[in-house]
């Protein structure tokens, strides 16, 4: 990643942030942008404040800068939120941020990215491919986002590569909020066959190995990244084929 720029959205904190620190320990020039800044500086990157759903802040932001060779789609999720519990107008903030922004990004990204020969690369969720409750709004938007990371790669094709991290549980800051305390975190740890959540540096690795020259034949792909999955429920309620 030497000489080249990555640009992170919501590379603050969490998930982001593992990416912004692997792109950085690969070489790469990054800028960083969210909302806010983080709470504790990232080395090797350049925090600058936006707005991903401010479709004229995000093309200003762009055109400032000099180049750009990858761009990762990270901002996003959404809290907790039973359906009926909400207004649409809530839902659909969510479907904005997690959806309608990365491609608003990408488009501004564009003609940087056409320039360069460079890389997208999309953070998507299993949310995406099995039921969210609580979270159906999020699924759904992250859902769309490996449909439309396709269909970017077909369309921008040869020059821009366009993948998909599809990310499992990932152990971050703000993983009690999800889980609960250490308790919650280990029994939900031991639902994954690795035997753990993920660490933002997983995700981070492969993100870089998507935007670098070892997967330049690699577009229109979804990459996951979830250690394994979950484990059928059905498996645990069968009262055959069970071990002693």
């Amino acid at each position: 990643m030497h000489g080249r720029t990555a640009v992170v959205t919501g590379g603050t904190r969490g998930v982001g942030a593992g990416i912004a620190r692997a792109f950085a320990a690969a070489g790469a020039e990054v800028v960083v942008c969210a909302r806010r800044p983080p709470r504790v500086p990232l080395p090797g990157t350049r925090f600058v404040a936006l707005d991903v759903c401010d479709a004229t802040a995000v093309r200003d932001f762009f055109d400032a800068l000099p180049r750009v060779d990858v761009l990762v789609n990270n901002a996003g999720g959404a809290p907790y939120r039973l359906l009926a519990d909400a207004a649409p107008e809530r839902h659909a903030r969510v479907v904005e941020l997690n959806l309608l922004a990365p491609l608003t990004v990408s488009l501004a990204a564009y003609p940087h990215l056409r320039r360069a020969g460079g890389a997208v690369v999309m953070i998507g969720s299993v949310s995406g491919g099995r039921p969210s409750p609580g979270t159906a709004a999020y699924g759904a938007a992250k859902a769309g986002l490996e449909s439309l990371a396709r269909s970017m790669a077909v369309e921008w094709a040869p020059r821009v590569r366009v993948n998909t991290l599809v990310v499992g549980m990932v152990r971050t800051e703000l993983s009690h909020l999800h889980y609960g305390g250490e308790d919650g975190i280990a029994a939900v740890s031991r639902t994954v066959p690795l035997g753990r959540l993920a660490e933002p540096s997983d995700v981070g690795e492969a993100a870089v190995f998507l935007a670098s020259d070892e997967a330049a034949y690699i577009t229109g792909a979804s990459l996951l990244v979830h250690g394994g999955g979950e484990r059928p429920a059905f498996l645990d309620a069968a009262t055959v084929n069970r071990r002693p």
